[in-house]
């Protein structure tokens, strides 16, 4: 099996490692550049710990929701989905009173009767900063420079995405059946088993920014977050797949905590590397950390690391209260140890 990187205190990170991270970097030269991939919560999880750790941070976001708010605007008004970017530049905001206030306020929803209902305060204002600017990735620089943000954070495409996925048991009177389901909404919330899932349009254009940032990373953070419809959408757009691929960086891969209802039911640890390799064979992988409470026996998932090129990393990064959430502090000071080890 794979190599477990050995922990201090019996398995859990030696307290203060993310604290000293400006002093690590100061001794290092400069920060470790760090690409994060993802949307929604999981994306929000790690950035909120990989901002405690590197001060130099770019979020690479899914672009097809097509729910709630942002599929409201995007319908309307034919823009990228912007709940997720909203959400990874809430997660960069420092833990300083603007910081802490300008991430409530962009995640604040409006409550009404009316037409404002549900949608969120940052949503809007990345919106309008698109309209004035004619450019995401600028309106989106000038949203987290407004918010003080520890980081960037840009789409993976430069055009709203559907994703389609392959299902198979979505009618339980036929539980084998493979059927076709489409939008982000229906495969995060489909009855069935998601097997595969791929683009509408195909191939489509990358980000341009996002493809130079992955090039010139350290690091690139897969995970944690909604495996088929967050993390795997990236290795779909050819460019930024490519990019992933060859990059010179070193690739990381955050694992859940629990399965997801529908989208990963049933999935153990290793699930997740298997099903990232079967949508991208040529991707190596450098590092696994999972949950000691989630993996039991490393076994498996340690061979399917080692197959991958990785080694597996067992932290203690669950929140304390049972849920299945990531504490950022020992997230942090995970990521911290990962990222620190030599070539």
């Amino acid at each position: 099996m794979a190599d477990i990187f050995p922990a201090e205190d019996g398995g859990r990170p030696a307290g203060g490692a993310a604290s000293e991270t400006a002093a690590e970097e100061a001794e290092r030269g400069s920060p470790p550049r760090v690409v994060a991939l993802g949307g929604g919560h999981g994306l929000h999880s790690s950035l909120s710990a990989l901002r405690r750790v590197t001060t130099d941070v770019t979020a690479v976001v899914t672009v097809a929701d097509d729910g709630g708010s942002s599929g409201r605007l995007r319908r309307e008004l034919g823009v990228l989905p912007p709940g997720d970017l909203r959400m990874a530049l809430a997660a960069l905001c420092g833990d300083d009173e603007w910081g802490h206030t300008w991430s409530e306020v962009i995640q604040h929803r409006f409550r009404s009767e009316g037409e404002l209902h549900g949608h969120a305060v940052g949503n809007l204002l990345i919106v309008a900063l698109w309209e004035l600017l004619g450019d995401s990735v600028a309106g989106l620089d000038w949203v987290g420079q407004l918010l003080g943000a520890h980081g960037r954070v840009l789409p993976m495409s430069s055009v709203p995405l559907d994703l389609v996925a392959e299902v198979e048991g979505a009618d339980p009177v036929h539980p084998y059946e493979i059927s076709t389901v489409r939008g982000q909404v229906a495969c995060a919330s489909t009855r069935g088993r998601v097997r595969s899932i791929s683009l509408v349009p195909e191939a489509p254009p990358a980000s341009q920014q996002a493809v130079k940032a992955v090039r010139e990373a350290d690091w690139v953070v897969f995970g944690p977050g909604s495996w088929f419809t967050s993390v795997l959408p990236h290795l779909l757009v050819p460019e930024l797949a490519e990019a992933l691929v060859d990059t010179s960086a070193r690739r990381m891969v955050a694992l859940n905590l629990s399965p997801q209802k529908g989208e990963t039911d049933g999935f153990r640890p290793e699930t997740y590397l298997e099903v990232l390799a079967a949508h991208a064979p040529r991707l190596g992988i450098d590092a696994v950390l999972a949950d000691s409470g989630v993996v039991g026996d490393t076994t498996r998932v340690g061979e399917v690391a080692k197959q991958m090129g990785g080694t597996l990393v067992v932290r203690d990064v669950a929140a304390g209260d049972g849920s299945p959430r990531h504490d950022p502090d020992l997230l942090a000071a995970a990521y911290d140890e990962v990222l620190s080890q030599p070539r």
